[in-house]
């Protein structure tokens, strides 16, 4: 995982030094839903804190989030001295979202942070409103907030992204740095939102050591690999059509396994067996990336949006062969002209997924070398980097 200052000259722009001093900090991370690449995010983070010898702790909502979560959550929660606190956050805006985010701050305020840093939409609210709350009740909070797409996937011209960009705006204002995920992101927020009142700068997602440890493919594996969220902006539904037009141009049955929970599995469900798949397609419920990689044969993020995905580093840096879509921060771990990246489109996933099967090997040859990747994101160099701009954050009263 690499760490770059934004590529534009600006005033807010915040260069970033090669190391970062100081005593402990408190650390707590708000964000929404403990699913996804958010969740993962923060898991590495607080990994690489509590090891610096910081305070760390968690506040999410407790109605969203399966098993495997529950799982993930419990296996950390005994090495953040701050804990982790569970209580319902509304997705959306509404009036119930007053009594949520009431009950919200008293929690955060409880907790004493140094730094507050939000992730996603709803928690890179939570975290601003809050930490200006403390403010102005005496504490000094660093307010930190990365948006990891949030409010930035919805279209400029809808009513609700006109909702989202002018609170966007409006938090700016009250924010001490923002993180960006990839260079895409930046310039979506810069796009939709304009350019940041606030310091920012642009910092990878990273991977452990561990997980460059090459997965080997079981013996029965199927053709394709879905991963991800039940839900149409990650395009599960674009995978399944995708495969039904593959199997139609090679005239032959295709098999696969998707991975994952969410609203719409019954819908994906549905689709796979009006497509004729049947069992050929197996559902399998969220378990760890890696134990779902050596599955098949062929992986394909077929998502209509992203920031920056986890997923995508995960399985290269796996050595897995990967299918992805051109969007957000994908082509700036590929190369923009890379074979492998294809639009969210059906008919475009199902040509990829046709040149891929009709030579393996070459197919394979194009995916970015290990020694790059490993170059580029890294776990430690994303948590000093994040961690030196929490130090350029604080007040400097305190």
């Amino acid at each position: 995982m690499s760490v770059n200052a934004c590529s534009e000259a600006s005033p807010t722009q915040t260069p970033l030094p090669a190391e970062a001093g100081g005593g402990k900090l408190r650390i707590v991370h708000c964000f929404r839903s403990p699913v996804g690449g958010i969740f993962r995010h923060v898991r590495d983070l607080c990994d690489a804190q509590r090891a610096a010898g910081h305070d760390v702790g968690i506040i999410c909502d407790s109605t969203t989030g399966g098993d495997y979560e529950a799982s993930l959550i419990a296996a950390l929660e005994p090495s953040l001295s701050l804990g982790v606190r569970r209580t319902p956050m509304q997705r959306h805006i509404g009036i119930g979202d007053l009594t949520a985010a009431r009950r919200a701050y008293h929690v955060v305020r409880e907790m004493r942070p140094d730094v507050l840093h939000g992730h996603g939409a709803k928690g890179g609210v939570y975290a601003r409103v809050f930490g200006t709350m403390m403010r102005m009740a005496g504490q000094r909070p660093a307010r930190i907030y990365s948006p990891h797409g949030g409010s930035l996937h919805y279209a400029a011209e809808t009513a609700t992204g006109r909702v989202f960009f002018a609170i966007e705006r409006l938090m700016d204002r009250f924010t001490d740095h923002i993180l960006f995920v990839s260079d895409y992101e930046k310039r979506t927020f810069e796009q939709k939102v304009g350019k940041p009142r606030a310091p920012f700068s642009l910092v990878y997602n990273g991977l452990t050591p561990a997980e460059f440890e090459p997965v080997r493919t079981v013996g029965n594996a199927a053709d394709f690999l879905y991963i991800g969220m039940m839900r149409d902006l990650k395009g599960p539904d674009l995978f399944i059509d995708a495969l039904a037009l593959t199997r139609d141009l090679l005239g032959r049955d295709l098999t696969a396994v998707m991975v994952g929970d969410g609203a719409g599995l019954e819908g994906y469900r549905r689709q796979a067996d009006e497509l004729g798949f049947g069992e050929r397609i197996r559902f399998l419920p969220a378990m760890p990336a890696r134990e779902a990689f050596g599955l098949a044969r062929i992986m394909v993020v077929p998502s209509r949006a992203e920031a920056m995905p986890y997923i995508v580093l995960e399985a290269l840096a796996a050595g897995r062969t990967l299918i992805a879509t051109a969007v957000g921060g994908i082509p700036e771990v590929f190369g923009e002209a890379s074979p492998a990246l294809t639009e969210p489109d059906a008919g475009a996933i199902a040509g990829t997924m046709q040149r891929a099967l009709d030579d393996e090997r070459a197919f394979h040859a194009i995916m970015p070398p290990p020694e790059e990747l490993r170059a580029r994101f890294g776990a430690d160099v994303m948590a000093k980097a994040i961690e030196t701009v929490y130090r350029t954050s604080l007040p400097i009263t305190r």
